[in-house]
C-alpha cells in the first residue's frame, strides 16, 4: 500500500517512515500541510495518517480539504491530545481514524492495514489462488506450505497481484502503489522485480506477462 505521513517533527517521521517501510509499505513524507496537500493531489495514496498540530496550516485545515477534494485516501489523524471532544472533532472533519501520541507503533501499523482495506473493494484477510496464500498481516507468503522469503517489494507486489483476483495490474499501477515517490518511473525497477519473485514462486509459473497491459496471477 502507499502511505504519506505527515509529521513536522523530522528525526520523528524518519523513524516512523523506516518502520512503516519495514512492514512492507511505500511511504512519502510531508514535513507541512502545504506539501501533505501537493503530494495527495499528485499521488494516488491509501492512507494518509496526518498529525493534527502541524504548523502554518493546521492538520484540521489539511484535513478538511482532503475530504472536500475528493481523495479516496483515508485518513488517520495523529495528536498528543487524546479527550474525546478531540477525537470526534477530528472525525467531524472527515478524518476516518484517530490514534493519540504516544502510540505504540504495532497498533499505528494495525490502524493502517485496516484503513487502507476500506479504501479499496473488500478482499479478505489472507489473499489465495489455487496453492498460494499470503496473508498481510502476518507478512507471510506460502506455496503449497512452503514459506516464500520475499523481500517488501516482492511481497507488495504479490499482494496487489492476488489482491486483483485475476485481473491485469499496470506495470504503472505496481509502480505507483508498491513504490515511494522516489522511484524512477522511467527504470526496470517493476520488470526486476516482477522476474525476482517469478524465480521465488516456482514452476510452474504464476505469473502471466499481458503484451503492452501488465502482469497477471494466473
Amino acid at each position: 500500500m502507499r502511505v504519506l505521513l505527515v509529521e513536522d517533527h523530522e528525526e520523528l517521521a524518519e523513524t516512523v517512515a523506516a518502520g512503516l517501510r519495514r512492514e512492507g509499505m511505500a511511504v512519502d513524507l510531508a514535513l507541512d500541510g502545504l506539501t501533505a496537500l501537493e503530494r495527495a493531489e499528485i499521488n494516488g495514496y491509501d492512507v494518509v495518517v496526518l498529525d493534527r498540530d502541524l504548523p502554518g496550516l493546521h492538520g484540521d485545515q489539511v484535513c478538511r480539504r482532503l475530504a472536500g477534494g475528493g481523495s479516496r485516501a483515508r485518513v488517520l489523524m495523529l495528536t498528543a491530545s487524546g479527550t474525546v471532544a478531540d477525537r470526534v472533532a477530528g472525525l467531524g472533519l472527515g478524518a476516518d481514524d484517530y490514534l493519540s501520541k504516544p502510540f505504540a507503533f504495532s497498533e499505528l501499523v494495525a490502524r493502517i492495514r485496516a484503513l487502507a482495506r476500506r479504501a479499496q473493494p473488500a478482499l479478505p484477510p489472507v489473499l489465495v489462488r489455487g496453492e498460494l496464500r499470503l496473508d498481510p498481516a502476518r507478512r507471510e507468503a506460502s506455496r503449497a506450505g512452503g514459506q516464500l522469503p520475499l523481500s517488501p517489494k516482492e511481497f507488495a507486489v504479490l499482494e496487489l497481484l492476488l489482491g486483483a483476483q485475476g485481473a491485469v495490474v499496470s506495470t504503472e499501477e505496481l509502480l505507483e502503489r508498491g513504490w515511494d515517490e522516489a522511484a524512477d518511473p522511467f527504470s526496470q525497477t517493476v520488470k526486476v522485480t516482477v522476474s525476482r519473485l517469478r524465480r521465488k514462486l516456482g514452476e510452474p509459473a504464476l505469473i502471466e506477462t499481458v503484451d503492452r497491459a501488465g502482469y497477471r496471477i494466473r
